[in-house]
């Protein structure tokens, strides 16, 4: 055992080197200037290529008042919200200190000061380092501010350096953003909500934030402000510093802020393309939106000026040639978001955001949530069943030529034969856009002809977890999944533009799947910051599932509801979409070199809710295949002029022809031969020539085993006219060309004869 006076001795050495340490930490700091550290630099951003996109930021001082231009109600909304004690303080709050380098020591992040005063210190280190050794300092520097600086001049210095969102640092520039008018100015209603902003201008800005977090959307943030705008309010009058009647007028309507404007530089597609990279940096680093928008820093992104201005310009041209608000009010409010990636790749080369900040639009329309993509889900579904088989395949995949019923108003059914229900417990039937009787139909034919009933029947037998882990190894982020009942298979989720352009990128790489990404590069002061690799490209579906999904989706194109992008004039692949109610329109297609995805959909500005596009440019429904496969088309032209016609890697035979359960037995082989004398060759699948839903009378009996149409479209066989309940398993022989209406299905009622079969 040491003795009493060795360990004293060691106690008292212990106390003088700690006395030491916090008199030499406390001799070495200086107080903070106000002004030095209101300094900010413009964030500059480059093309792909190196050069320069644009400068953005304040590039200036931000301008400074001083405690008598500050509004007492501003003065004590700070204090009452965030630090009642702060007139009596120390300026230290040893116990929120004592927790943040506990929660450093373990790994975590550190914690922001909870005095005000240590507020002002931390907005004054522009390097915002997360280090023990800062929060040290931090501390010394706040003990020496408490006893340098008087507490009206420590209040001064916060409200100056402060960050109230939207590019406005202190109190007077946020005066001006918000509500147009000098600090001096502000009610104390509108401090009230200046101070809320303090909490978090990302969540607390009524005008929203959605393209840095979703879940900030306009919406959700104004409920935010309005609830601590009403509790800080609250807050002054329980602290005396309202009256009774300042309180009464403050909180008698919440006075709105102005909404967000351009800055210099910030125009067209430049906008939503720095947007897209400075959300890019916050997720992959820990920079702060705080501290971004102090400036300073070079990014370097993935954008190609040409296809940016591309595919600008393919929006432009269509909606000039289509779109007139003057003329049509369905017209009004209709909006563009596009994206285009590069497979086997991920970089983003070019996105479409919307008609501009400069017009009043600063939603991000290639990266925002909310718009149900449709029919372009379709792949997944059958992706997941060409890898996963059905619960009739025993876990051997399934193939494309499987048939399923296409007709309309089905009843859907789970696994056990059961017909899955509501919620309300009535039976679930699926509808289809028209309600042509398309019998048992491939799944190929039905993603050609983009009909509902097979995919959300399929769906079900696939497993809907097996669809959504397909969609989300593709690339499509789970967030953005829609609820997993029957319709999750048609494209209820509401994925992004660039969410849909990457993960049909998987597709064209044979499966291999890379994060999309923006920026490549991040420098501040010359040095090269970390956490901006090229994302990894990894295996998300097996190779010849997706090269199946290309071969399916090419006949999109070739013979399908995407004909229009056969304009193109190089093989390619997509898929359309459109949703119930008109309200949203989608194509997603790509080629080896890019992937792209075009959405359109008309929108509420007040609420933003989506409106119905049917009577948009003048039709009676907008769809998939029409104006957005437009748009793409003249897109990739532009984008791949110079580019070879690489095709696809062939896709080989894949999975088990496993009819859906209840389809006629035996079904015909595409490999019978009719008889000699038939005057046409049989065909498995509709003419290359039916592209719409409602096929015409020439092309109506293609199933008739060689024998001809009548003028209705109804099969014949050979002399002989079919019956008017037609058959429902054919069964054709060389030497039998005579109709039969029990057994040749050629009536009007026959599975494969006649628009009815």
């Amino acid at each position: 055992m040491p003795s009493w006076k060795l360990v004293t001795g060691m106690f008292i050495g212990f106390v003088g080197s700690l006395v030491a340490l916090v008199g030499v930490g406390y001799a070495m700091v200086s107080v903070p200037d106000e002004n030095a550290a209101a300094k900010s630099q413009n964030n500059v951003y480059y093309w792909a290529d190196g050069t320069q996109m644009v400068a953005t930021g304040t590039g200036v001082n931000r301008q400074n008042v001083n405690i008598a231009q500050i509004p007492d109600a501003m003065q004590w909304a700070v204090i009452s919200a965030e630090n009642k004690s702060f007139y009596q303080d120390s300026g230290v709050d040893p116990q929120g200190l004592l927790r943040a380098v506990v929660n450093m020591a373990r790994g975590g992040q550190t914690q922001g000061g909870s005095t005000i005063t240590q507020q002002f210190v931390k907005n004054t280190y522009l390097s915002q380092q997360q280090t023990l050794t800062r929060k040290f300092k931090e501390m010394f520097i706040s003990i020496k501010v408490g006893t340098k600086l008087s507490k009206p001049q420590i209040l001064q210095g916060y409200l100056n350096t402060s960050y109230f969102g939207r590019g406005a640092y202190g109190i007077q520039a946020a005066a001006q953003t918000y509500y147009g008018k000098d600090a001096k100015d502000l009610t104390p209603s509108e401090c009230a909500v200046l101070a809320a902003l303090l909490k978090g201008p990302t969540y607390f800005d009524p005008a929203g934030n959605a393209d840095l977090d979703p879940s900030a959307t306009q919406q959700a943030n104004t409920q935010r402000s309005k609830d601590r705008w009403g509790w800080i309010l609250e807050q002054m009058h329980n602290d005396h510093h309202l009256t009774d009647v300042q309180f009464q007028q403050a909180t008698k309507q919440y006075p709105v802020p102005d909404g967000r404007k351009a800055t210099k530089g910030m125009t067209g597609q430049i906008s939503y393309l720095v947007d897209t990279a400075k959300k890019y940096v916050l997720a992959h680093s820990d920079i702060t939106e705080t501290q971004f928008d102090q400036g300073g820093y070079q990014i370097q992104t993935t954008f190609e000026k040409d296809k940016v201005n591309a595919l600008a310009a393919a929006v432009k041209k269509v909606q000039q040639e289509r779109i007139d608000p003057k003329k049509r009010d369905l017209d009004k409010y209709v909006q563009f978001g596009a994206a285009s990636v590069k497979p086997k790749d991920g970089a983003i080369v070019a996105l479409y955001g919307g008609d501009g900040y400069e017009n009043g639009h600063f939603t991000n329309n290639a990266d925002t949530a909310g718009v149900p993509v449709g029919s372009t889900w379709k792949p997944f579904v059958l992706a997941a069943a060409m890898q996963y088989g059905t619960y009739r395949t025993s876990g051997e995949g399934l193939s494309p030529l499987s048939k399923y019923n296409g007709n309309d108003h089905l009843k859907v059914l789970n696994n056990d034969g059961t017909p899955v229900l509501t919620k309300d417990n009535s039976v679930f039937y699926q509808r289809n856009e028209s309600d042509y009787r398309w019998g048992y139909i491939s799944l190929r034919k039905a993603m050609e002809q983009s009909v509902n009933t097979p995919f959300v029947q399929l769906g079900m037998d696939v497993g809907l977890t097996h669809v959504r882990d397909v969609a989300q190894a593709s690339g499509i982020l789970r967030d953005s999944f829609s609820t997993l009942n029957p319709s999750f298979s048609i494209g209820t989720s509401t994925p992004s533009a660039i969410r849909m352009a990457d993960a049909y990128s998987t597709f064209a790489a044979s499966g291999q799947h890379a994060d999309p990404y923006s920026v490549t590069a991040v420098k501040k002061d010359g040095q090269e910051l970390q956490g901006f690799t090229k994302p990894k490209i990894t295996p998300a579906i097996p190779e010849n599932v997706a090269n199946n999904v290309t071969d399916v989706l090419q006949n999109v194109i070739q013979n399908g509801t995407g004909e229009n992008a056969k304009a193109l004039g190089r093989t390619a692949a997509g898929k359309t979409g459109t949703t119930d109610s008109n309200k949203s329109a989608w194509f997603v297609g790509y080629t080896q070199q890019l992937s792209t995805s075009v959405a359109m959909f008309r929108e509420n500005p007040k609420d933003h809710e989506l409106l119905s596009m049917n009577g948009t440019a003048g039709v009676e429904s907008i769809h998939g295949g029409d104006i957005p496969t437009s748009v793409w088309t003249e897109y990739m032209k532009a984008a791949l002029k110079n580019a070879n016609d690489n095709g696809f890697p062939n896709a080989t035979e894949i999975g088990k022809v496993q009819d859906e359960a209840g389809a006629p037995t035996p079904t015909p082989s595409p490999s019978i031969t009719p008889s000699p004398s038939a005057t046409q060759s049989p065909s498995p699948t509709p003419s290359a020539t039916n592209t719409s839903p409602s096929p015409s009378a020439s092309d109506t009996c293609q199933w008739n085993w060689g024998n001809p149409c009548d003028g209705n479209g109804n099969g014949t066989g050979g002399t002989d006219t079919g019956g008017t309940t037609g058959g429902t398993s054919p069964s054709p022989t060389p030497t039998d060309t005579t109709g039969n209406g029990n057994t040749r299905g050629n009536g009007n009622g026959g599975i494969f004869a006649g628009p009815n079969g």
